[in-house]
């Protein structure tokens, strides 16, 4: 670039004072040297002279503001260019500066974005799903809330909601804290009196910590709520404890035999009977195949769950359990624009010792579940099982109800099936509802005691309004069917209404 377009308004104001000095001290030039008596040629010649250094700072000055206005004119951008004969002029926009943006949270930690559609849940137990490579659930796809520690790169997250229940059932229903069909009293010593409760048992709490680390991403997570006690007081219980480096997780949380992301969205804390939603101590890794598919493969904490005779009339026809291998879990996932696909497997040893007799036997079953979204206003969610022994993965599970004894000692794993189906319908606006309805059926008729379980119906009805992100209040009806061994049984009705405020969203 030529030296002259370098000069600025300072040089410029510069050479028109050396012009007008210039100007000036030739006539004062002139008179003075007359006074003199020096000849009036030599006077002339010194004119003459002046003028001429007058044109040529000129010059340079024109050329300097002239090259200023080339260089303008060049680095102007083609918006602003003059339109061509006969084109529609165009306004003249004026671009402010935009700043540069901060990288977002998921390029920070180096994470993919979720392949799931975003959704709503009122419980969220998608938040504690351990997921390929850490990615984001649909409930947080931004992972909003967390906060860098200076001087490193984790990055964390306080989080949960606070949360009010008011329930009222028409007739006793068993928990009173949740909806468990297999707890709804029966026999002579049911009454038809009417209860009502107010608890915040679900209230929740967690923290979580992200790094990016040359292994992968590192996530630690940690959530409570307060079901540590069936009483009025208001213990701390521990949902979730766990790491997962890359793809590999070890800690307390959801069984890999399960599937979050397609659970029903209820108010009720526990939801259809065939949910398998067991969170337990496990070692797992997932591998990825790309796009969005990923195989899992987990060890979990074992536990046998075991009738030990037919006459329930103690807990003592509970044995002493004997777990000699985890639970193995395998499963496969495929996550696309419009929804999931989930199938897992388990299998298991159980056992039991009592009177110095020890008895075991396998067990294990299956589960195909997902879920689907169109239009933007529509969700389904569903899930089918079957296996023997499963009863301790399931919302209706445990009781005993794993495997049971036969007369001669030998150990029985019991068959379970099931299924789940869940609708939301999103109104517009803050305004949504959820349709579900869940079975369980379990065999043992001739081991099992006459009162124990033989299958489960569950009904939810629900409307859910969230006028603001950390804000959701809604109303639902429950409608709950226990039949028993003995072909006898009972139903409950129940109406539900929350109010829930969370800390992040």
């Amino acid at each position: 670039m030529d030296s002259r377009l370098r000069h600025g308004p300072a040089a410029h104001r510069r050479h028109r004072a050396l012009l007008l000095s210039a100007l000036v001290a030739a006539p004062l030039s002139v008179g003075a040297r007359s006074e003199d008596g020096q000849s009036v040629q030599q006077l002339r010649t010194e004119v003459e002279t002046l003028r001429e250094l007058v044109r040529q700072l000129e010059s340079r000055l024109q050329a300097v503001e002239n090259g200023k206005a080339v260089a303008q004119q060049s680095a102007a951008p083609a918006d602003n260019a003059p339109p061509p004969q006969g084109a529609p002029s165009r306004p003249v926009v004026v671009h402010a500066a935009v700043p540069p943006q901060l990288p977002s949270i998921l390029e920070r930690l180096g994470l993919p974005h979720s392949a799931l559609p975003a959704r709503d849940s009122i419980a969220d137990p998608q938040a504690g799903v351990s997921r390929v490579d850490n990615a984001p659930p649909p409930t947080d796809p931004n992972l909003k809330g967390f906060i860098p520690i200076p001087g490193t790169q984790t990055l964390i997250r306080i989080g949960g909601f606070a949360k009010v229940d008011g329930i009222y059932d028409f007739k006793p229903a068993g928990n009173p804290d949740q909806f468990q069909v297999p707890t709804i009293p029966v026999g002579p010593d049911r009454n038809d009196v009417s209860n009502f409760e107010l608890h915040a048992r679900q209230t929740r709490f967690s923290l979580e910590a992200r790094r990016p680390t040359s292994a992968g991403g590192l996530r630690f997570y940690i959530e409570n709520d307060f079901f540590g006690s069936s009483d009025t007081s208001y213990v701390w219980r521990l949902r979730h404890a766990y790491g997962q480096l890359g793809n590999t997780y070890a800690g307390f949380g959801w069984s890999a035999f399960g599937d979050p992301d397609a659970f029903p969205e209820t108010i009720d804390y526990g939801g259809p009977g065939a949910l398998p939603n067991k969170r337990l101590a496990s070692i797992r890794h997932n591998f990825s195949l790309g796009e969005g598919d990923s195989v899992i493969l987990s060890a979990e904490k074992p536990d046998s769950e075991v009738t030990l005779d037919r006459s329930g009339s103690d807990a003592s026809r509970y044995g002493k359990p004997v777990t000699r291998a985890p639970d193995v879990v395998l499963a496969g996932r495929i996550e696309r624009d419009w929804g999931h696909a989930y199938l897992s497997g388990v299998l298991r040893q159980l056992g039991y010792i009592k009177d110095d007799r020890l008895e075991k036997t396998w067990g294990g079953g299956v589960a195909l579940s997902g879920s689907r979204t169109w239009t933007n206003r529509n969700l389904i969610t569903c899930g089918l099982l079957w296996g023997r022994g499963l009863s301790r993965y399931l919302e209706d599970g445990g009781h005993g109800l794993d495997a049971a004894v036969e007369a001669d000692g030998d150990l029985v794993a019991l068959i379970t099936k099931g299924g789940w189906l869940g609708y939301t319908h999103y109104w517009g606006g803050p305004w949504r509802s959820n349709l579900v309805y869940g079975y369980l059926s379990q065999s043992g008729r001739s081991l099992l005691p006459d009162d124990a379980m033989r299958s489960t119906r569950y009904y939810a009805l629900n409307l859910i309004w969230s006028p603001a992100p950390t804000w959701t209040m809604g109303v639902e009806a429950l409608h709950g069917k226990l039949d028993t061994q003995d072909e006898g049984g009972e139903s409950a009705n129940r109406v539900q209404g929350t109010i829930k405020y969370s800390f992040i969203r």
